[in-house]
């Protein structure tokens, strides 16, 4: 799974907010695809922060997000803002052909970067300003309202830091035309390329993905209470991933429903399912625990926003359902159709051996000159 091209001697920074490491959800899971492939080109320094503790108690995260509110700050934005003098020790009297830059909350280190840096390059994990934006629309209340005014900073401050960079990165081609810039690029999500894993189905529906992460909050809610009263009878749902606790007050009290948390081996606990379901409502870039499934060749229902930027196709990939009725609909009809669910199944494992590889993604990044 090596890159074509040996190390040229160049030098690149690599700097990101969060381990670049498999494992580490879907964010580390792209940051680790595109170190690997930077690592066979380049000689690379990552660079990160050290951020301050701050309380994720339910008063401390509305004192700090009233205080951005007020502002105009996107919370991601400001937390990962001002640690310029953090990168002293790997800028100062160094020169690098590229800088790449992870996400873009750290976009305004473009300003400390660009006096080292030949080339300058943005990786978008989401157009944070869709994604801002879908997450608002499908809220109410005080959520809607603030998610609304963050995603209009968002698009502030694209506007202002986009042009800093001479390439930017995006996962598909949705987000590709939601970018203005003259060098975007469409690098895709990808995994290693994984064998089948020989687990046996149970009886049962999974969600993976950070379960704190504020689409998956809220698709957790959405399917809870639209969609799990309509299934609940015929299967049990699974809920795995980092931060349980984010949507404990949701699903508590059923015994039909279980939280595990964090497992060593995603795609091991997806392919004990019978169907990974992705409920979302919100979002941007593309959806990692679908390749997961895909890998794992199990079947996936989701939401057209849930699928967005992959080219699966309802029917031949996965079903695509956007209504509470049409998804459970489609879960009842997975699970009594073995043969639907293996077709499914094996349809999107080829396209994700097709399209969705590390070697797969590395093309795109060769046409892209990274």
């Amino acid at each position: 799974m090596t890159p074509p091209g040996a190390s040229s001697g160049s030098n690149a920074l690599f700097l990101s907010p969060e381990a670049p490491v498999a494992g580490a959800g879907g964010g580390g899971l792209r940051s680790a695809c595109l170190l690997a492939y930077l690592r066979s080109r380049y000689a690379v320094e990552i660079a990160s922060f050290q951020l301050p503790h701050h309380s994720k108690t339910l008063l401390a995260r509305a004192w700090r997000n009233g205080w951005r509110f007020l502002r105009g700050v996107p919370p991601l934005f400001d937390r990962y803002s001002g640690f310029e003098s953090q990168l002293d020790p790997v800028l100062r009297g160094r020169r690098y052909t590229i800088g790449v830059m992870e996400h873009f909350w750290c976009a305004s280190y473009a300003a400390a970067l660009r006096p080292y840096c030949d080339r300058l390059v943005l990786d978008l994990h989401n157009v944070e300003s869709e994604l801002t934006r879908t997450y608002a629309q499908a809220a109410s209340g005080l959520e809607a309202l603030a998610g609304a005014r963050f995603a209009e900073a968002y698009r502030r401050l694209e506007r202002k830091w986009f042009p800093e960079f001479d390439a930017i990165l995006v996962a598909s081609e949705e987000d590709r035309r939601r970018v203005d810039h003259p060098a975007v690029h469409v690098f895709p999500n990808a995994l290693p390329e994984i064998e089948r894993p020989p687990a046996k189905e149970r009886d049962c529906i999974v969600f993976s993905g950070n379960l704190e992460y504020h689409p998956n909050v809220q698709a957790v809610r959405w399917f809870h209470s639209e969609i799990w009263p309509r299934v609940r009878d015929a299967v049990k749902w699974r809920l795995i991933g980092r931060n349980p606790e984010a949507i404990g007050g949701i699903v508590a009290g059923d015994s039909r429903i279980e939280v595990t948390g964090p497992v060593d081996d995603a795609i091991m606990a997806i392919a004990e399912a019978k169907i990974c379901i992705v409920p979302l409502l919100s979002g941007s870039g593309t959806r990692f625990k679908i390749l997961e499934a895909w890998a794992a060749s199990r079947a996936v229902v989701s939401t057209s926003l849930g699928a967005e930027g992959l080219g699966g196709r309802s029917g031949e990939h996965l079903l695509i359902a956007d209504n509470p009725v049409e998804f459970a609909n489609a879960i009842l009809r997975l699970l009594g159709d073995d043969d639907l669910r293996r077709k499914l199944g094996e349809a999107g494992r080829g396209l994700y051996l097709d399209r969705f590889t590390w070697t797969a993604a590395w093309k795109a990044l060769q046409a892209a000159r990274i």
